[in-house]
């Protein structure tokens, strides 16, 4: 496949809470791109560093790619790593990236949202906030359910509900060490360690129930999920579990779903990997990107056509909880993806 060229840009924007947000692009630099893809990071992650290999690798087949840093998150204002409200990720994010669709370039491409980990939460609640508005959503290793071992008992739950208003932003839930447990690659682990816009410490007390709440609802109602997918998975995720996105599959409404569980592979799929597992996982997106973006008219129809495929079976279950607006300074560089 032929690698294209494309553009690099930043750009702040603020959010309708006033909070100003980092966002940045990688597009097609000499041709219209085939569709657009939003991009949803996971917890304590940024989109400028730690997800640029996927911006690369998607404008480099051709498409539009968008990111945006969460407030409280990468180099976005804001305590850091504070949710107080998890819909106000979601609001923000939908502000935004609706605000990209509707400009006059860009109207009449499709519209595809990228979540990994939690950011697959997050675009499954973009897809519920406005079911027609979106045509397909890749999820990585989705924060879509908790698993029944580690999900924390309901007198837990309680006790820390009391005091959330108290004391929201102390940093008092235990965790392991996310990074150890989600990348493989030692060498790719210790870039990442070493990211200082990625969050690192304990989670603040709200973020972490928002977190759970957020699980629980979206485990409530997965049978409400319209739109195509593509879930992916690492067979030997701790993170977030393989039977996380299984019942995923299973409950989902929609009739153009497609599942892959990757034998051997963590949580990590596209930055924690040997190189040629990270290959197959990028290979496999583009493909399920290109299928449906190959007919522009399917974009704007229904999908008709049943797409449902199963590859692979998880085996096993452990896992951590954690796994309007005004421009700014822009910066436009231009890369070369050869």
């Amino acid at each position: 496949m032929t690698k294209l060229k494309f553009d690099y840009e930043e750009e702040y924007i603020r959010n309708s809470r006033g909070v100003e947000l980092f966002a940045c692009r990688w597009v097609p630099s000499s041709s219209s791109p085939r569709a657009l893809i939003f991009l949803c990071h996971g917890y304590g992650m940024e989109c400028s560093g730690f997800m640029s290999e996927c911006g690369i690798r998607l404008a480099s087949a051709g498409y539009a790619v968008f990111g945006m840093d969460y407030e409280g998150h990468g180099r976005s204002k804001g305590a850091r790593c504070y949710i107080k409200k998890f819909s106000d990720i979601v609001n923000d994010c939908y502000d935004y990236y609706t605000s990209i669709s509707v400009q006059e370039k860009y109207r009449g491409k499709g519209r595809f949202l990228y979540g990994e980990s939690m950011g697959g939460a997050v675009a499954l609640l973009l897809h519920k906030k406005d079911p027609s508005f979106w045509n397909g959503a890749l999820l990585v290793a989705p924060m879509c359910k908790i698993s029944e071992k580690v999900k924390p008992h309901p007198v837990v739950i309680n006790l820390l509900t009391r005091v959330e208003e108290i004391i929201p932003k102390w940093k008092i839930v235990p965790t392991k060490d996310v990074i150890d447990a989600a990348f493989k690659d030692p060498v790719k682990r210790e870039e990442i360690r070493n990211n200082k816009l990625i969050y690192q410490d304990k989670p603040r007390l709200k973020t972490a129930l928002e977190m759970l709440r957020t699980s629980m609802n979206l485990e409530d109602t997965l049978h409400e999920i319209t739109l195509p997918f593509f879930v992916l998975h690492g067979e030997a995720d701790t993170v977030t579990v393989p039977e996380i996105s299984k019942a995923l599959f299973e409950k989902a409404s929609t009739r153009d779903k497609t599942i892959k569980l990757y034998p051997g592979m963590w949580h990590g799929l596209t930055s924690g990997e040997p190189d040629a597992n990270v290959d197959l996982v990028f290979a496999d997106i583009i493909n399920w990107l290109d299928v449906r973006t190959g007919d522009a008219t399917s974009l704007t129809a229904n999908v008709e056509k049943v797409a449902c495929n199963v590859q692979g079976e998880p085996k096993r279950e452990q896992a951590s909880l954690l796994g309007g607006l005004n421009g700014g300074g822009r910066r436009l560089v231009h890369r070369s993806s050869m």
